[in-house]
């Protein structure tokens, strides 16, 4: 199986923003980060499946007003694959705070994807992080419901667990449509250079076997419980053609925190800042000036 910074030599001509990119040893993990722009410092975590070509075109805009720390999660992208323990929501979020240490960043505001939020929620929950507020983007911060919720888990771990499936699987992603229409299932549409980054991370078995690995070890359960602690620092943004993780998610959350805001963006799926990196880079803007961390446009 071919290593992380191996993946990276082959792939790094095509990868957005990679001038910006570079290896960070923290915590046991060789991190592939991408680091870009001066002021206030603000982290962003993709989601599973995913690495952090996902802030690709969102990343220099918000450089342009932050410091913007874009690492690829454990065992995703071109990091490495850690002990199974760190790919646990506790284990990835002691991982990530230890990355942070070793940049010698601490997050005024902090931003993730999917179950990115899920990892950010864990930090601050644990005080590993006190940004001025939590943003989670389409945000998996909730337990699957009824019957996928009793299988999901399960059947991850049993797949996570024999060698053959991530390579089985990487090899099934060469063919064609395949990949298209797994992003068609999120509910958005890509171009073509966005699809290509997704093809290659999933015929990477070793992302495969990240991806596998942290989806058999993840647990919301606890992280459900904990919520209403976040109060207003919580701020979540919602779209209305999520396929993956639907509004309705979203507004358990809020009935969960009802200090949290909530923001819910026509004409998107479940990739919107992908797919409109204009206006979630507004929306972050604003937020941040509204909680004083930048100052109002003149």
């Amino acid at each position: 199986m071919a290593s992380a910074e191996s993946d990276w030599l082959r792939m790094r001509a095509e990868w957005p923003n990679a001038a910006s990119s570079r290896f960070v040893s923290a915590g046991g993990i060789r991190w592939h980060v991408q680091e870009a722009g001066e002021g206030p410092a603000l982290l962003l975590l993709h989601g599973t499946g995913a690495a952090n070509h996902s802030w690709g075109g969102l990343l220099p805009l918000l450089a342009a007003h932050f410091r913007v720390v874009a690492p690829d999660l454990p065992g995703h992208g071109f990091s490495s694959m850690p002990g199974e323990r760190q790919l646990s929501l506790p284990g990835m979020a002691s991982a990530t705070a230890a990355l942070l240490r070793q940049l010698g960043v601490t997050p005024q505001l902090v931003a993730g994807h999917s179950a990115g939020a899920a990892i950010l929620t864990r930090m601050r929950l644990d005080g590993l992080m006190a940004p001025a507020a939590l943003i989670s983007l389409c945000g998996a911060l909730l337990p699957f419901q009824g019957l996928p919720g009793h299988i999901f888990a399960p059947l991850a771990r049993v797949l996570a667990g024999l060698s053959l499936v991530p390579r089985v699987f990487a090899h099934g992603a060469t063919r064609a449509g395949v990949v298209e229409n797994l992003i068609a299932k999120t509910g958005s549409t890509l171009g073509p250079s966005a699809v290509a980054q997704y093809r290659f991370l999933l015929q990477s078995p070793r992302h495969v076997a990240g991806v596998l690995g942290m989806m058999a070890n993840w647990d919301l359960a606890a992280l459900e419980r904990d919520l209403p602690r976040l109060g207003a620092e919580l701020c979540l943004v919602a779209c209305e053609g999520d396929l993956t993780v639907p509004v309705a998610v979203a507004r358990r959350v809020q009935a969960l925190v009802p200090e949290a805001g909530l923001a819910i963006l026509p004409g998107l799926g479940h990739l919107g800042h992908e797919e409109d990196p204009a206006r979630f880079a507004a929306l972050v803007l604003s937020l941040a000036r509204a909680r004083g961390l930048l100052a109002a446009p003149p």
